[in-house]
């Protein structure tokens, strides 16, 4: 049996908000959009070859916990430099939540807040 990536599923408050993110910080493209089943809107993106779905939810959804905790903890995106996608994304308003450091020789990374609670890191090898 071999298993391969398909996508990442993430629940949003906004999903054409949290679209609006990814695609203006992270040059995603929207690839569609689709009313599920229960009336939750789902926006389909593509971020580097990596299929994102942002699916909305009910309003009264539970926010997640803050960091760190069991399961899925974020997101991370190679960067060919750390601190030229720093400044364009500080020029763009996006909060980061761990400045550029490295991390240990050859490795540097960052985290920014995106919607709902999620978390990306930006990573630099070599």
């Amino acid at each position: 049996m071999r298993y391969s990536p398909d996508h990442l599923h993430f629940r949003s408050t906004d999903a054409d908000a949290a679209a609006h993110f990814y695609v203006e910080m992270f040059g995603a493209t929207e690839t569609g959009r689709a009313v599920q089943p229960k009336g939750n809107l789902r926006v389909m993106l593509d971020l580097g070859g990596l299929p994102i779905f942002l699916e909305g939810v009910p309003e009264g959804t539970g926010a997640p916990p803050a960091p760190p905790f069991l399961g899925l903890e974020h997101l991370g995106l190679r960067v060919d430099d750390l601190e030229a996608a720093a400044a364009a994304l500080k020029a763009k308003g996006v909060r980061f939540t761990l400045e550029p450091t490295e991390i240990r020789p050859g490795v540097r990374i960052a985290f920014v807040q995106a919607p709902d609670g999620v978390q990306v890191e930006l990573l630099q090898r070599g």
